[in-house]
């Protein structure tokens, strides 16, 4: 198990998710998006999440499914318990978004599965989801992010609560990287590691084209913005980098007049 800072790690494989590649966007138009679907036939990627224990107590960055996406996931609860961490030993749920993949963990149904804990989302992202006239604007299969706002919220009374960036708890910190909703933000882990959260679904194709995008963001100009932003930002802090749909712990580096993956 990997320590960083005060924090010892764990990666949690909540499953696999797959998706059509006609999900794939591309910033440089259709043909760049033609030539990606050809490129690869389906989107294949694993849903993680992170179990940290340290000084802030025992912590979960993100919380995958639960039973509500099928059999082929929710495999987190599971894996907590062959760790032998108990629901109640679960004191924060630090959300990276508010998407069902990362927060639907969070409930039993329409209770709280964790019930000592406390489930903190990025403000805007809380913001955004509680906006009733922002829910109106999105077609109906783009509203989930405002249901799991309500039900946590429910749930969770006053230990559901926002967190703008910077300090979330002691040694973790929240890095604003938008685009995929408006307050999808990484979470950084004793100033070394970088659980990216959502901001590159395929790492190994969008880290070196950035314009690379699924239709799963919210706002696909801006998070291609942003990935092109984090990236030099990552290499020069020799961030270690892990997320909800990478493969391993990684290390963003320069390659030629783009970055790459390395182990």
């Amino acid at each position: 198990m990997p320590s960083f800072g005060p924090f010892d790690v764990t990666v949690l494989l909540d499953g696999i998710f797959e998706a059509p590649a006609e999900r794939l966007l591309h910033q440089a138009g259709e043909a760049a998006r033609k030539a990606a679907i050809a490129a690869l036939p389906q989107i294949r990627i694993p849903v993680h999440c992170f179990l940290l224990r340290g000084p802030a107590g025992t912590v979960l960055v993100d919380a995958g499914t639960g039973p509500s996406w099928g059999a082929h996931l929710g495999h987190a609860w599971a894996a907590l318990e062959g760790l032998g961490v108990a629901p109640a030993d679960v004191t924060h749920v630090v959300l990276t978004h508010i998407h069902g993949d990362h927060a639907l963990g969070a409930l039993d149904g329409e209770a709280a599965y964790f019930p000592k804990a406390q489930v903190i989302a990025p403000q805007a992202d809380l913001d955004f989801f509680s906006d009733e006239q922002a829910k109106l604007a999105l077609p109906e299969p783009r509203r989930g992010g405002f249901t799991i706002t309500a039900s946590l919220r429910r749930a969770y009374g006053d230990r559901f609560r926002g967190a703008p960036p910077g300090e979330v708890l002691p040694g973790l910190e929240y890095i604003p990287l938008p685009g995929h909703t408006p307050g999808h933000s990484g979470v950084l882990v004793g100033g070394a590691l970088l659980l990216w959260g959502d901001l590159a679904h395929l790492p190994a194709l969008q880290v070196p084209d950035p314009d690379l995008g699924v239709q799963f963001d919210l706002d696909p100009a801006m998070a291609a913005r942003t990935r092109h932003a984090l990236l030099p930002r990552a290499a020069a802090a020799g961030w270690t980098i892990h997320g909800g749909h990478t493969a391993d712990f990684c290390r963003v580096e320069k390659a030629g007049e783009g970055y790459r993956l390395s182990a």
